[in-house]
């Protein structure tokens, strides 16, 4: 029906090959993550970087048994660990010598206030944080070949969003719900401040991916319920996946950088995710933070 082709929204039409070139998806063993993974393992070698290795084994042989490309290889990630985002770099940059695009997917969602091992709010370390920092640690590969693309998954949730610097880490005040607003606000600013760095070298784009019914949602019991009553509304995991898909082979992008997409167009910023002046102190922050230099 016509009201169900609205819901899943714009496609990927790229029938863009990537014979030997290498994508890095971070949290592909499920959901939209999982899609973006089986659609990109049809035209290149992909690596699925991921907290629980059993659960992306298991992603990873349904999609080389689907495929038939071997190229589809697990590695262990942990955002919420800069030790092992560190060790994940390490390993990636000895094994790979190629590195064409990196897909920041993975993120977590409502989660009751918890902190990372390094700890930062759970919802800022994982979907901001984490990301910010290998993105700085595989930098120079994606730079070595270019053309490269950087992909952040953000979300139409960064309209909520501000950046508290006074309270970073939610411990004077804290709502799940804000706290992931706030997370996905930093995605954009990030990708804004990243592609002004860049000025192309590497393209910088974030996008919202729809509301998808995935295992997102499954720190509340509310928004799960609602999740499952509203499913005809939702996209599809594979309809949730075309935007990150677009925005990681369609070659209309080639030089496009800083943007923000979806449903596979470019889609409204919150006025917050343009301010650059915010974008400059987060990446400040962010830096000082993770005790890194990047200039």
């Amino acid at each position: 029906p016509s009201c169900r082709r609205y819901v899943a929204g714009g496609r990927c039409k790229s029938t863009a090959r990537l014979e030997g070139k290498v994508v890095i998806i971070t949290g592909a063993n499920t959901g939209i993550g999982k899609e973006t993974a089986r659609d990109l393992a049809q035209r290149g070698k992909v690596i699925i970087a991921c907290r629980d290795i059993a659960k992306a084994e298991a992603a990873a042989s349904e999609i080389r048994a689907e495929t038939g490309n071997q190229q589809v290889i697990v590695q262990k990630l942990d955002l919420a660990d800069t030790k092992s985002i560190r060790e994940f770099a390490e390993k990636f940059l000895a094994e790979e010598k190629e590195l064409h695009i990196l897909i920041n997917n993975a993120g977590v969602m409502l989660c009751p206030y918890s902190k990372t091992v390094d700890g930062f709010e759970m919802h800022l370390g994982v979907n901001h944080l984490g990301h910010f920092l290998l993105t700085f640690l595989l930098l120079e590969r994606l730079k070595q070949c270019a053309p490269a693309r950087i992909v952040n998954v953000s979300s139409l949730a960064h309209h909520g969003g501000r950046i508290r610097f006074h309270d970073l880490h939610g411990e004077k005040c804290y709502n799940r719900g804000l706290a992931y607003c706030h997370s996905k606000l930093a995605n954009v600013l990030f990708t804004r401040e990243l592609a002004r760095r860049l000025q192309g070298k590497v393209t910088a784009n974030a996008l919202h991916p729809g509301s998808v019914y995935s295992e997102l949602v499954r720190h509340s019991f509310v928004m799960t319920w609602l999740w499952k009553i509203f499913s005809f509304f939702l996209k599809t995991p594979c309809e949730g996946a075309q935007t990150s898909i677009y925005c990681a082979v369609a070659e209309e992008l080639d030089s496009v950088t800083g943007q923000y997409f979806s449903d596979c167009q470019p889609a409204y910023v919150s006025p917050r995710g343009r301010d650059d002046e915010v974008a400059k102190k987060l990446w400040s922050v962010s830096c000082e933070l993770l005790g890194i230099q990047w200039d």
